[in-house]
């Protein structure tokens, strides 16, 4: 059984193999039903969604699973019960479990006592699914997938914006698998987390790409339309005031 907590829960070869599946897909979205039965998949989600929610259960659906939508808050997850029994119950049930939560602990927890797959569907650490979804864009748009190797190898990836949250994480760790040349640009009081650079720099080195995160300013650059949802509180609006306004920048002299 596997789990798939983080980008680097897949080998390069698997991120590989799981983009060629989504294109094929994408060309042929009913031509393969891995939950035929129809096999129920929990999606639980504690942060509101909509695209993730909608995704989620429309993919499910077509591959022919039935999708259980449960909002945490009203479950008894929103009156404390522990993760460990709420991972049992649903495992005895559900073929799969997809949570968006916030601490990467937690998902953790829910792997650690659940007897069937656990996926994330964002936390406040990493966003692994996006990530496979962008990258999925980057090479419908960009000459599709390598002939062999990594999946993108060769080409290269920029970021500007919040370093530290779970976007910038998982595209330096996913980008990092496909052999990607990662740059992140963002001011160092956002800087994403050392252990998460050193990872994606030790996996660049096995698939031929490159890492850099830099805090140099930058003019004429735009940053991507997709953020995360925010965590409130003070650490928020510190990055909202770090950070620039969507968009192009002006010029920086």
């Amino acid at each position: 059984m596997r789990h798939f907590l983080r980008d680097d829960d897949l080998t390069s070869a698997e991120q590989r193999a799981v983009l060629a599946r989504g294109l094929a897909l994408k060309a042929d979205r009913f031509s393969s039903t891995p939950f035929a039965g129809p096999k129920t998949v929990a999606v639980i989600f504690d942060k509101s969604s909509t695209r993730t929610r909608v995704s989620f259960a429309v993919g499910i659906a077509d591959l022919g699973g039935s999708p259980l939508v449960i909002d945490a808050a009203s479950s008894q997850m929103g009156r404390g019960e522990p993760i460990s029994d709420t991972a049992k119950v649903l495992s005895s049930m559900c073929a799969m479990i997809v949570w968006r939560t916030f601490g990467q602990e937690r998902l953790e927890e829910m792997a650690a006592s659940s007897k069937v797959p656990v996926v994330n569907a964002l936390t406040d650490q990493f966003h692994p699914c996006q990530i496979l979804a962008d990258l999925l864009t980057i090479a419908e748009l960009k000459g599709g997938l390598a002939d062999s190797g990594p999946a993108l190898a060769g080409r290269s990836f920029a970021y500007l914006g919040d370093g530290a949250n779970n976007m910038a994480a998982s595209y330096l760790v996913g980008g990092a698998l496909a052999g990607m040349d990662v740059r992140i640009g963002c001011p160092e009081s956002h800087s994403p987390r050392p252990e998460v650079v050193a990872r994606a720099t030790e996996i660049a080195g096995t698939t031929g790409g490159s890492v850099l995160v830099s805090h140099r300013s930058c003019s004429r650059l735009c940053r991507g339309s997709t953020r995360s949802p925010p965590t409130p509180g003070p650490r928020w609006d510190s990055r909202r005031r770090a950070t620039p306004p969507r968009g192009c920048s002006s010029p920086t002299r």
